[in-house]
């Protein structure tokens, strides 16, 4: 993996996962608790991890703390993994977080949307372009929220921007999708990003999005891996069961609260028995109701 080329090749090869941060009640990182929970995951094959992102809480760790989960990521992860690290907020700090991540050692980048404002395509790219030059890391851009990258946009920067190698879904809208994939083809690796991903997973593998990422992974590992491999088997039936059995009352319960898709995914861990602690301000934990319904729901698949 010492090309970003390379770590984007493994990263499209496989199932991605975006393991949670460990925080222990008073919402100080549980650095022993996240090491050992790595190594339970190594056991289950993996394309990539991607160390504090969205799942991983990002935007509540500081700078400090992001380098400290990042470098614990790096330590545990089975050799070949690569191991994904975060940038995001404005301009300086993703630049400062790039620096950071690849004084650690870490394999790639990913850049989150910038913090609160409201941007055009001219600044979103100037935004991509500092971090490019700021790394030779390999950069995924995250397409969501007030970052949705036009597909003009993209092949600018693809253009631009030797080390910029992945273009990450957080949006679903399946024309946009498919208007960048046939615009740019295999120059990006594809990478389908919506909360609970699973739910796009057919339909984008048609245009060739490859991989996602599967919070489902953090606590039902081997329901996760088989679904990704029903998908890429084009196993339709397997899928639409594996849809009405688990993942859409899954996202029911997802979509009750803002902020759920964080919180629920440290609750699935709670109900298989490796609690990885509260999720921090201004996320809220599930409801003890919510957490019943999950766990009887998680209990099902569990056998």
């Amino acid at each position: 993996m010492n090309s970003p080329a390379e770590v984007a090749r493994k990263l499209g090869s496989g199932l991605l996962s975006f393991p949670v941060t460990h925080f222990r009640d008073d919402l100080s990182f549980d650095e022993a608790a996240y090491r050992e929970n790595l190594a339970w995951l190594a056991r289950y094959p993996v394309a990539g991890l991607f160390a504090a992102g969205g799942t991983g809480e990002f935007f509540s760790l500081t700078a400090d703390e992001t380098d400290t989960v990042v470098r614990a990521a790096l330590a545990e992860a089975p050799a070949g993994t690569p191991i994904i690290a975060p940038a995001g907020r404005g301009t300086a700090e993703a630049v400062e977080a790039a620096r950071r991540a690849e004084r650690a050692g870490a394999h790639g980048l990913l850049l989150f949307p910038p913090y609160l404002t409201e941007t055009s395509q001219d600044g979103l790219a100037a935004h991509v372009r500092a971090v490019c030059a700021a790394t030779d890391l390999g950069v995924i851009v995250y397409s969501r929220a007030n970052a949705v990258y036009q597909p003009e946009t993209v092949a600018s920067l693809a253009d631009s921007c030797p080390n910029l190698v992945g273009y990450k879904d957080g949006v679903g809208d399946i024309e946009l999708m498919t208007r960048v994939h046939t615009l740019l083809g295999d120059r990006l690796t594809y990478i389908g990003g919506l909360p609970t991903a699973e739910t796009f997973a057919l339909p984008y593998l048609e245009m060739g999005v490859t991989t996602y990422s599967s919070a489902l992974f953090n606590f039902l590992p081997q329901y996760a891996l088989d679904f990704y491999d029903a998908v890429r088997a084009h196993d339709r039936a397997e899928v639409a069961r594996r849809l009405a059995e688990f993942v859409l009352p899954y996202c029911d319960i997802r979509r009750r609260k803002g902020g759920y898709a964080v919180a629920i995914v440290k609750a699935g861990m709670r109900a298989v028995g490796r609690s990885a602690g509260p999720v921090r301000p201004p996320l809220t934990d599930l409801t003890e109701a919510d957490y019943a319904e999950l766990a009887a729901l998680v209990e099902k698949v569990r056998g």
